[in-house]
Protein backbone atom coordinates (compact mmCIF):
# COMPACT_ATOMS: atom_id res chain seq x y z
CA UNK A 1 0.00 0.00 0.00
CA UNK A 2 3.20 2.43 1.11
CA UNK A 3 4.14 2.00 -2.60
CA UNK A 4 1.02 2.94 -4.02
CA UNK A 5 0.85 6.12 -1.59
CA UNK A 6 4.17 7.17 -2.61
CA UNK A 7 3.53 7.06 -6.17
CA UNK A 8 0.26 8.38 -5.96
CA UNK A 9 1.77 11.87 -4.28
CA UNK A 10 4.32 12.04 -6.69
CA UNK A 11 1.90 11.73 -9.44
CA UNK A 12 -0.69 14.38 -7.97
CA UNK A 13 2.04 17.04 -7.47
CA UNK A 14 3.00 16.69 -10.65
CA UNK A 15 -0.58 16.70 -11.95
CA UNK A 16 -1.30 19.71 -9.59
CA UNK A 17 1.59 22.01 -11.21
CA UNK A 18 0.86 21.73 -14.82
CA UNK A 19 -3.18 21.99 -13.88
CA UNK A 20 -3.17 24.62 -10.90
CA UNK A 21 -4.27 27.08 -13.87
CA UNK A 22 -7.64 25.10 -14.37
CA UNK A 23 -8.72 24.23 -10.86
CA UNK A 24 -12.33 25.82 -11.84
CA UNK A 25 -12.92 23.11 -14.82
CA UNK A 26 -11.69 20.48 -12.33
CA UNK A 27 -14.32 21.78 -9.40
CA UNK A 28 -16.94 21.69 -12.72
CA UNK A 29 -15.97 17.65 -13.58
CA UNK A 30 -15.91 16.82 -9.89
CA UNK A 31 -19.41 18.75 -8.78
CA UNK A 32 -21.01 16.47 -11.75
CA UNK A 33 -19.72 13.48 -9.58
CA UNK A 34 -21.53 14.55 -6.20
CA UNK A 35 -24.02 12.40 -4.63
CA UNK A 36 -26.24 15.89 -4.44
CA UNK A 37 -26.05 16.59 -8.12
CA UNK A 38 -26.86 12.95 -8.90
CA UNK A 39 -29.51 13.39 -6.55
CA UNK A 40 -31.04 16.52 -8.82
CA UNK A 41 -30.24 14.26 -11.83
CA UNK A 42 -32.53 11.40 -10.25
CA UNK A 43 -35.10 14.07 -9.77
CA UNK A 44 -35.52 15.63 -12.99
CA UNK A 45 -35.07 11.83 -14.95
CA UNK A 46 -37.97 10.30 -12.22
CA UNK A 47 -40.15 13.40 -12.09
CA UNK A 48 -40.22 14.74 -15.71
CA UNK A 49 -38.11 12.78 -18.32
CA UNK A 50 -38.49 8.80 -17.85
CA UNK A 51 -39.56 6.91 -14.45
CA UNK A 52 -38.53 3.69 -15.45
CA UNK A 53 -34.98 5.10 -15.96
CA UNK A 54 -35.18 7.23 -13.00
CA UNK A 55 -35.83 4.58 -11.00
CA UNK A 56 -32.86 2.49 -11.53
CA UNK A 57 -30.76 5.55 -10.67
CA UNK A 58 -32.13 6.00 -7.68
CA UNK A 59 -31.38 2.49 -6.45
CA UNK A 60 -28.21 2.45 -7.94
CA UNK A 61 -27.14 5.69 -6.22
CA UNK A 62 -28.41 4.64 -2.54
CA UNK A 63 -26.86 1.25 -3.18
CA UNK A 64 -23.46 2.26 -4.76
CA UNK A 65 -23.25 5.05 -1.43
CA UNK A 66 -23.42 2.77 0.70
CA UNK A 67 -20.86 0.01 -0.80
CA UNK A 68 -18.48 2.72 -1.08
CA UNK A 69 -19.01 3.74 2.77
CA UNK A 70 -18.31 0.40 3.24
CA UNK A 71 -15.61 0.39 1.71
CA UNK A 72 -14.13 3.91 2.78
CA UNK A 73 -13.71 2.39 6.57
CA UNK A 74 -12.86 -1.02 5.86
CA UNK A 75 -9.78 0.09 3.75
CA UNK A 76 -9.26 3.30 6.25
CA UNK A 77 -6.81 4.58 3.44
CA UNK A 78 -5.52 8.25 3.76
CA UNK A 79 -6.58 11.53 1.59
CA UNK A 80 -3.54 12.51 -0.34
CA UNK A 81 -3.13 15.72 1.27
CA UNK A 82 -3.46 14.03 4.77
CA UNK A 83 -0.05 12.36 3.73
CA UNK A 84 1.80 14.77 2.21
CA UNK A 85 2.18 18.74 2.69
CA UNK A 86 3.43 19.49 -0.65
CA UNK A 87 -0.47 18.47 -1.98
CA UNK A 88 -2.80 21.21 -2.28
CA UNK A 89 -6.02 20.23 -0.42
CA UNK A 90 -8.31 21.91 -3.42
CA UNK A 91 -11.29 19.37 -2.66
CA UNK A 92 -11.11 18.76 1.35
CA UNK A 93 -13.47 15.69 2.88
CA UNK A 94 -14.17 14.20 5.85
CA UNK A 95 -13.87 10.46 5.13
CA UNK A 96 -11.40 8.13 4.17
CA UNK A 97 -9.70 8.07 1.07
CA UNK A 98 -10.38 4.35 -0.67
CA UNK A 99 -12.49 3.67 -2.88
CA UNK A 100 -13.61 7.11 -4.85
CA UNK A 101 -17.18 8.11 -4.00
CA UNK A 102 -17.41 10.16 -7.01
CA UNK A 103 -15.31 7.74 -9.60
CA UNK A 104 -17.76 5.05 -8.10
CA UNK A 105 -20.76 6.83 -8.51
CA UNK A 106 -20.19 8.23 -11.67
CA UNK A 107 -19.69 4.58 -13.55
CA UNK A 108 -22.47 3.86 -11.81
CA UNK A 109 -25.00 5.93 -12.39
CA UNK A 110 -23.54 7.55 -15.87
CA UNK A 111 -23.06 4.24 -16.56
CA UNK A 112 -26.89 2.89 -16.10
CA UNK A 113 -28.07 5.86 -17.97
CA UNK A 114 -25.68 4.79 -20.73
CA UNK A 115 -26.89 1.07 -20.53
CA UNK A 116 -30.57 2.07 -20.58
CA UNK A 117 -30.57 4.38 -23.29
CA UNK A 118 -28.63 2.21 -25.96
CA UNK A 119 -27.28 5.38 -28.09
CA UNK A 120 -23.68 6.07 -28.75
CA UNK A 121 -23.56 9.74 -28.35
CA UNK A 122 -24.94 9.06 -24.76
CA UNK A 123 -22.03 6.54 -24.01
CA UNK A 124 -19.41 8.30 -25.43
CA UNK A 125 -20.54 11.68 -23.53
CA UNK A 126 -21.33 9.29 -20.13
CA UNK A 127 -17.53 7.62 -20.51
CA UNK A 128 -16.04 10.99 -20.87
CA UNK A 129 -17.65 12.26 -17.70
CA UNK A 130 -16.70 9.20 -15.92
CA UNK A 131 -13.34 9.41 -17.06
CA UNK A 132 -13.00 13.26 -16.24
CA UNK A 133 -14.62 12.98 -12.53
CA UNK A 134 -11.96 10.82 -11.79
CA UNK A 135 -9.18 12.50 -13.06
CA UNK A 136 -10.44 15.57 -11.14
CA UNK A 137 -9.99 13.69 -8.21
CA UNK A 138 -6.99 13.68 -8.48
CA UNK A 139 -6.19 16.81 -9.44
CA UNK A 140 -8.01 18.66 -6.66
CA UNK A 141 -5.51 16.43 -4.35
CA UNK A 142 -8.87 14.26 -3.05
CA UNK A 143 -7.80 11.43 -3.99
CA UNK A 144 -4.96 8.82 -5.20
CA UNK A 145 -5.00 6.78 -8.32
CA UNK A 146 -5.63 3.65 -7.09
CA UNK A 147 -8.55 5.05 -4.74
CA UNK A 148 -10.41 5.87 -8.56
CA UNK A 149 -9.19 2.73 -10.11
CA UNK A 150 -10.73 1.06 -7.04
CA UNK A 151 -13.82 3.27 -7.31
CA UNK A 152 -14.68 2.61 -11.34
CA UNK A 153 -13.79 -1.16 -10.36
CA UNK A 154 -16.84 -1.48 -7.91
CA UNK A 155 -19.11 0.89 -9.53
CA UNK A 156 -18.50 -0.98 -12.83
CA UNK A 157 -19.70 -4.63 -10.71
CA UNK A 158 -22.79 -2.74 -9.48
CA UNK A 159 -23.92 -1.44 -12.93
CA UNK A 160 -23.29 -4.99 -14.48
CA UNK A 161 -25.55 -6.35 -11.01
CA UNK A 162 -28.05 -3.87 -11.95
CA UNK A 163 -27.79 -4.00 -15.58
CA UNK A 164 -28.05 -8.31 -14.95
CA UNK A 165 -30.76 -8.37 -12.53
CA UNK A 166 -32.97 -5.74 -12.38
CA UNK A 167 -35.94 -7.00 -14.53
CA UNK A 168 -35.46 -9.92 -12.73
CA UNK A 169 -35.65 -8.82 -9.43
CA UNK A 170 -38.13 -6.16 -10.28
CA UNK A 171 -40.51 -8.77 -12.12
CA UNK A 172 -40.24 -11.18 -8.70
CA UNK A 173 -41.06 -8.06 -6.57
CA UNK A 174 -43.86 -7.23 -8.72
CA UNK A 175 -45.69 -10.39 -8.15
CA UNK A 176 -46.08 -9.88 -4.50
CA UNK A 177 -48.36 -7.94 -2.06
CA UNK A 178 -47.89 -4.67 -1.06
CA UNK A 179 -46.86 -5.86 2.25
CA UNK A 180 -44.52 -8.48 1.53
CA UNK A 181 -42.48 -5.77 -0.86
CA UNK A 182 -42.77 -3.47 2.45
CA UNK A 183 -41.38 -6.26 4.58
CA UNK A 184 -38.23 -7.67 2.31
CA UNK A 185 -37.33 -3.54 2.05
CA UNK A 186 -37.46 -2.94 5.94
CA UNK A 187 -35.54 -6.30 6.17
CA UNK A 188 -33.01 -4.97 3.36
CA UNK A 189 -32.45 -1.92 5.41
CA UNK A 190 -31.93 -3.34 8.57
CA UNK A 191 -29.62 -5.38 6.96
CA UNK A 192 -27.70 -2.01 5.80
CA UNK A 193 -27.40 -1.04 9.02
CA UNK A 194 -25.97 -3.57 11.17
CA UNK A 195 -23.46 -3.98 8.32
CA UNK A 196 -23.17 -0.33 8.30
CA UNK A 197 -22.87 -0.33 12.16
CA UNK A 198 -20.41 -3.28 12.32
CA UNK A 199 -17.75 -2.23 10.17
CA UNK A 200 -17.65 1.08 11.83
CA UNK A 201 -17.30 -0.66 15.43
CA UNK A 202 -14.45 -2.58 14.01
CA UNK A 203 -13.07 1.04 13.41
CA UNK A 204 -14.28 2.72 16.24
CA UNK A 205 -10.91 2.73 18.03
CA UNK A 206 -8.81 3.94 15.10
CA UNK A 207 -7.21 7.13 15.65
CA UNK A 208 -5.30 9.06 12.85
CA UNK A 209 -1.58 9.75 12.87
CA UNK A 210 -0.40 12.64 13.86
CA UNK A 211 1.01 13.64 10.41
CA UNK A 212 -2.58 13.12 8.59
CA UNK A 213 -4.28 15.17 11.21
CA UNK A 214 -2.10 17.96 11.01
CA UNK A 215 -1.48 17.68 6.79
CA UNK A 216 -5.73 17.51 6.83
CA UNK A 217 -6.43 20.53 9.05
CA UNK A 218 -4.58 22.79 6.42
CA UNK A 219 -7.21 22.68 4.45
CA UNK A 220 -9.06 24.13 7.61
CA UNK A 221 -11.55 21.18 7.87
CA UNK A 222 -11.42 18.04 10.23
CA UNK A 223 -11.35 14.55 9.51
CA UNK A 224 -14.22 13.15 10.58
CA UNK A 225 -13.84 9.08 8.85
CA UNK A 226 -15.91 7.03 11.03
CA UNK A 227 -18.92 8.83 11.13
CA UNK A 228 -21.72 6.88 11.18
CA UNK A 229 -24.47 9.34 9.73
CA UNK A 230 -24.34 7.63 6.41
CA UNK A 231 -25.10 4.10 6.84
CA UNK A 232 -29.12 5.83 8.69
CA UNK A 233 -28.87 8.12 5.66
CA UNK A 234 -28.46 5.18 2.73
CA UNK A 235 -30.47 2.70 4.39
CA UNK A 236 -33.28 5.39 5.55
CA UNK A 237 -33.63 6.42 1.60
CA UNK A 238 -33.45 3.01 0.30
CA UNK A 239 -36.53 2.23 2.67
CA UNK A 240 -38.04 5.22 1.68
CA UNK A 241 -37.70 4.66 -2.05
CA UNK A 242 -38.89 0.96 -1.92
CA UNK A 243 -42.19 2.19 -0.21
CA UNK A 244 -42.56 4.79 -2.64
CA UNK A 245 -42.17 3.01 -5.64
CA UNK A 246 -43.65 -0.26 -4.41
CA UNK A 247 -46.84 2.04 -3.30
CA UNK A 248 -47.11 4.08 -6.89
CA UNK A 249 -46.84 0.67 -8.42
CA UNK A 250 -49.86 -0.75 -6.52
CA UNK A 251 -51.88 2.46 -7.99
CA UNK A 252 -51.23 1.88 -11.56
CA UNK A 253 -47.81 3.33 -11.75
CA UNK A 254 -46.53 6.49 -12.25
CA UNK A 255 -45.04 7.59 -16.11
CA UNK A 256 -43.41 10.99 -16.53
CA UNK A 257 -45.35 12.18 -19.87
CA UNK A 258 -47.10 15.48 -21.03
CA UNK A 259 -45.87 18.44 -22.25
CA UNK A 260 -42.68 21.08 -21.39
CA UNK A 261 -44.41 23.15 -18.85
CA UNK A 262 -45.97 20.25 -16.90
CA UNK A 263 -42.48 18.54 -16.51
CA UNK A 264 -40.90 21.75 -15.49
CA UNK A 265 -43.48 22.12 -12.78
CA UNK A 266 -43.47 18.92 -11.41
CA UNK A 267 -40.07 19.24 -11.22
CA UNK A 268 -40.01 22.20 -9.06
CA UNK A 269 -43.26 21.13 -6.90
CA UNK A 270 -41.70 17.79 -6.02
CA UNK A 271 -37.73 20.00 -5.31
CA UNK A 272 -40.02 21.76 -3.31
CA UNK A 273 -41.78 18.39 -1.03
CA UNK A 274 -37.80 17.12 -0.77
CA UNK A 275 -36.62 20.67 0.34
CA UNK A 276 -39.36 20.87 3.62
CA UNK A 277 -38.54 17.24 4.53
CA UNK A 278 -35.01 17.44 3.81
CA UNK A 279 -33.67 20.49 5.04
CA UNK A 280 -36.73 21.48 6.96
CA UNK A 281 -36.55 18.66 9.12
CA UNK A 282 -33.34 18.14 9.43
CA UNK A 283 -33.45 21.84 11.41
CA UNK A 284 -35.76 20.44 13.28
CA UNK A 285 -34.68 16.98 14.09
CA UNK A 286 -32.17 16.95 16.66
CA UNK A 287 -28.32 15.71 15.40
CA UNK A 288 -25.84 13.25 17.35
CA UNK A 289 -24.66 9.63 17.52
CA UNK A 290 -27.46 8.72 19.89
CA UNK A 291 -30.49 6.28 19.02
CA UNK A 292 -32.59 8.70 19.07
CA UNK A 293 -31.02 10.92 16.56
CA UNK A 294 -30.15 7.87 14.50
CA UNK A 295 -33.36 6.76 14.54
CA UNK A 296 -34.83 10.38 13.65
CA UNK A 297 -32.39 9.98 10.79
CA UNK A 298 -33.47 7.34 9.40
CA UNK A 299 -36.69 8.78 9.56
CA UNK A 300 -36.04 11.60 7.65
CA UNK A 301 -34.55 10.24 4.79
CA UNK A 302 -37.24 7.30 4.59
CA UNK A 303 -39.42 10.42 4.08
CA UNK A 304 -37.42 11.97 1.32
CA UNK A 305 -37.28 8.51 -0.60
CA UNK A 306 -41.25 8.03 0.11
CA UNK A 307 -41.68 11.33 -1.26
CA UNK A 308 -39.65 11.24 -4.53
CA UNK A 309 -40.30 7.53 -5.95
CA UNK A 310 -44.41 7.82 -4.61
CA UNK A 311 -45.61 10.85 -2.89
CA UNK A 312 -44.45 13.50 -5.58
CA UNK A 313 -45.63 11.38 -8.43
CA UNK A 314 -49.10 10.69 -6.88
CA UNK A 315 -49.66 14.53 -6.09
CA UNK A 316 -48.60 14.87 -9.83
CA UNK A 317 -51.27 12.51 -10.90
CA UNK A 318 -54.27 14.31 -8.89
CA UNK A 319 -53.37 17.83 -10.21
CA UNK A 320 -53.12 15.92 -14.02
CA UNK A 321 -49.91 17.33 -14.43
CA UNK A 322 -48.52 14.10 -16.02
CA UNK A 323 -51.24 13.98 -19.02
CA UNK A 324 -51.16 15.93 -22.28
Amino acid sequence: MQTLIDFGVSLIIALQQMSAGVVPVMDFFSQLGTEDFFFLVLLLIYWSIDSALGIRVGFILVVSSFVNLVGKLSFAGPRPYWVSSHIQPWWPETSFGVPSGHAQHAMSVWGIIAAYVKRPWVTAICGFLVVMIGFSRMALGAHFPHDVLLGWLLGGILLWLFSRYWDGMAGWLAGMTFRRQIEIAFLAALAMIMVGLTVAGLRSDFQLPDDWSINALRSGIEPDPINRDGVFTSAGTFFGLAIGAAWIHSLGGYQARGPVWKRALTYVIGLVGVLILWQGLGMVFPRGDGVLEYALRFLRYTLVGGWVAGGAPRVFQHFNLTTG
